[in-house]
């Protein structure tokens, strides 16, 4: 007799069905950062295999602290900020090419791009790259482009996207006309040819940004009245999290040839805070952080129903603040880490780790595929005029080592380049009787060498203010 078909249901193979989250010890945590208050949905902290990034609280104006990776513990009242911006920060992104490049939007309506050095500056950063000038409100939201160098994306509460190319410091493309009311999210595609955004007038749309084409819509993909996020996942379907109408919260998955009906549609529970949702395409896995929430859940996407698979949750005592995610390339193969968190609290940020448990310390290939490198696979302008690619992989095989300071060099387009000056040209604005090519190299590289003088004095200067710390601790 055959046995009954309930009994012979297996439980769904799957390699991440263990993973566990584990906060860091208590010396591996940042301490005494005053986290920004400001009320707005975005995650508040960035992070690459090289920085941890935070906006902070600051009187008059707007700022975020940058940290080194392994300068945990306390952090010092005096330590250096980033400050430029004349309200609020209230998003920023790490640039996905260079380690040494963040973006910062704020409620002065401006975007801004810093090169933040290797080593602790002695002063606050406070002259940016670039000021990207464009928008009419504050700007809440921005996001690197994931294969072509230097381009980025801002959106404001002037309900407009605008594409920037960052080397030139100029707009390449304004989404004006598409959004009737507040955005509240924007995400890229893996390969960065199509944007999905979500909107205070309750509809998820997926554009192509070059084409300046709405290519789908749904309208009310969740009933609820609260704020929608959506992102893409693989096989370019989408992932969407919002309300019920009865308020409690959804996640919902999308194919976008079919927009009418969802592949899944999930009640999790009646928490007021908005899902900021973190997706990880090696793995498939979804990790959802409400803000306000002490707790992470995450899922995994498959292709068999019900598709989107409840893993485990992380709990915690404390609620968060906002949330960093760390790039594949930053986390710690050796130790099967598959993910890691940076929660923020009022005062510190607190590293979770995730794990798969494996008993061999060998290097674990299912684990980790090729991921993206910093390399971009595109310049700004290959991609404006049509041209796709996906990212440049790299194996995590023997870790990832950081690339040394690369400069970002903003090359701004002359107007007057355009179009020659009439009239005939005029004796006193050249230089070149008076001023061979050999002396002109010879000047700037005098200019060169001083300003390594300069760097290597500031870098002298904040390690001796460093030492000095060390010995005046506890006995001021």
């Amino acid at each position: 007799v055959s046995p009954p078909a309930m009994s012979r249901r297996v439980v769904r193979q799957s390699k991440f069905r263990h993973v566990f989250g584990q906060p860091v010890k208590a010396d591996q945590m940042y301490e005494d950062i005053r986290v920004s208050k400001v009320t707005c949905d975005s995650s508040f902290c960035a992070v690459n295999p090289k920085f941890v990034a935070i906006i902070v609280e600051s009187g008059g104006g707007g700022a975020f602290i940058v940290l080194p990776l392994a300068k945990t513990g306390r952090v010092d009242k005096n330590h250096p900020l980033v400050t430029g911006h004349t309200a609020p920060v209230l998003d920023i992104d790490w640039c996905p090419h260079n380690d040494n490049v963040i973006a910062s939007a704020s409620e002065d309506t401006t975007v801004m791009v810093w090169q933040i050095p290797d080593y602790v500056p002695v002063r606050n950063i406070t002259e940016p790259v670039v000021t990207l000038e464009g928008h009419s409100k504050r700007v809440s939201i921005i996001s690197w482009h994931p294969t072509a160098r230097n381009v980025l994306l801002s959106a404001g509460c002037d309900n407009l996207v605008i594409l920037w190319n960052v080397g030139t410091g100029e707009m390449l493309l304004a989404l004006d006309d598409m959004h009737t009311d507040l955005i509240y999210n924007v995400g890229w595609n893996r390969n960065g040819s199509l944007l999905v955004t979500t909107c205070k007038d309750k509809k998820v749309r997926v554009i192509d940004p070059r084409k300046q084409q709405i290519i789908a819509e749904k309208t009310k993909p969740h009933d609820g009245t609260r704020p929608i996020r959506a992102i893409f996942v693989a096989d370019g379907k989408i992932f969407t999290t919002g309300f019920s109408r009865m308020s409690e919260r959804q996640l919902g998955l999308w194919d976008l040839n079919n927009f009418e009906e969802p592949i899944a549609l999930q009640e999790m529970d009646t928490s007021n805070g908005v899902l900021l949702p973190f997706y990880d395409a090696d793995s498939s896995i979804v990790y959802l952080c409400g803000k306000g929430d002490s707790s992470i859940r995450y899922f995994e996407i498959t292709d068999e129903a019900p598709y989107v698979h409840y893993l485990n949750t992380y709990s915690s005592k404390e609620p968060q603040r906002g949330m960093g995610f760390m790039p594949k390339r930053g986390l710690d193969v050796s130790k099967c880490e598959i993910a890691r968190f940076f929660k923020l609290h009022e005062r510190k940020c607190e590293p979770i780790v995730m794990t798969v448990p494996r008993k061999s310390d060998l290097f674990q290939d299912d684990l980790y595929p090729d991921t993206p490198g910093p390399e971009p696979a595109l310049e700004a302008d290959e991609w404006l005029s049509g041209k796709d690619a996906e990212p440049i992989l790299i194996s995590l095989r023997d870790g990832y080592v950081p690339i040394k300071n690369r400069e970002l060099k903003v090359v701004k387009k002359n107007i007057l380049d355009s179009k020659p000056p009439p009239g005939p040209r005029r004796r006193h604005s050249t230089c070149d009787s008076d001023f061979s090519q050999p002396a002109l190299e010879e000047v700037l590289e005098e200019i060169r060498a001083l300003k390594e003088t300069v760097q290597a004095q500031e870098k002298r200067i904040s390690d001796l203010e460093n030492k000095l710390c060390q010995f005046t601790n506890g006995t001021d």
